[in-house]
This record gives structure tokens, C-alpha cells and sequence, in this order.
């Protein structure tokens, strides 16, 4: 049995305790304004998704997967907490409107057009 620190005090018990149920157990210790948590079986793996608390501007909601190897990980709290803060940079980035590449390409392709 793994006893870590948690808002209800409990412990993992890996017999007991399902790779996505140890998952969504782990998300509900996380609060976010802008997003919501979730997560679902994948075959072997576990989904997680990242998707927004807001309905507009529409956006997608962005998936990343925890392994088996993962969920058996000592360290499996601190992984989560890697693989989620890794997660909200790249659904941050990939939220990204417009960039200043956008507006070389929007340059470049005004350049061709009066060749």
C-alpha cells in the first residue's frame, strides 16, 4: 500500500485500485479557472483531457495518455503532475489565434500573389 499526501488522506492500493480510477483520484486534487479535468480508459492506457471551462471562443480540448508503465511509477504522482503541466503550456500554445509566424506566412503569400 502507497500512502501519499492527498485532500481525503487515502492510499493507493494497486490491487484495489484501477489505473483510471488512481488517475481521476489524482485529477480531483488539481483546480484550474480556465479548464477542466477528465479522464477515460484507452485500451491500455488512460486518457486525460484538458478542456476549457469557457464556451467561447470555441476551442479543442486536448488529450495527452498516461501508460502503464506510468501508473506503476513510484514517483506517479510527480509524473501526472509533469505530463498535466506539460499538457496546459501545449493546449495553451496551441490555442494561439495568430503568431508573428502567421504573419510572415500572410507576407509571403501576398508577395506571391502580385508576381
Amino acid at each position: 500500500m502507497i500512502c501519499t499526501p492527498s485532500y481525503d488522506s487515502s492510499c493507493y492500493n494497486p490491487r484495489m485500485t484501477s489505473g483510471l480510477e488512481r488517475v481521476q483520484q489524482h485529477l480531483r486534487l488539481y483546480e484550474h479557472p480556465l479548464v477542466e479535468f477528465n479522464a477515460r480508459e484507452k485500451g491500455q492506457h488512460v486518457e486525460v483531457a484538458i478542456s476549457p471551462r469557457f464556451v467561447d471562443p470555441q476551442v479543442h480540448t486536448y488529450f495527452f495518455e498516461v501508460h502503464p508503465r506510468d501508473l506503476d511509477d513510484p514517483q506517479f504522482e510527480w509524473m501526472l503532475q509533469r505530463h498535466i503541466f506539460d499538457g496546459l503550456q501545449d493546449y495553451m500554445i496551441e490555442m494561439f489565434v495568430r503568431t508573428p509566424q502567421h504573419f510572415k506566412q500572410n507576407q509571403q503569400r501576398e508577395r506571391e500573389e502580385k508576381l
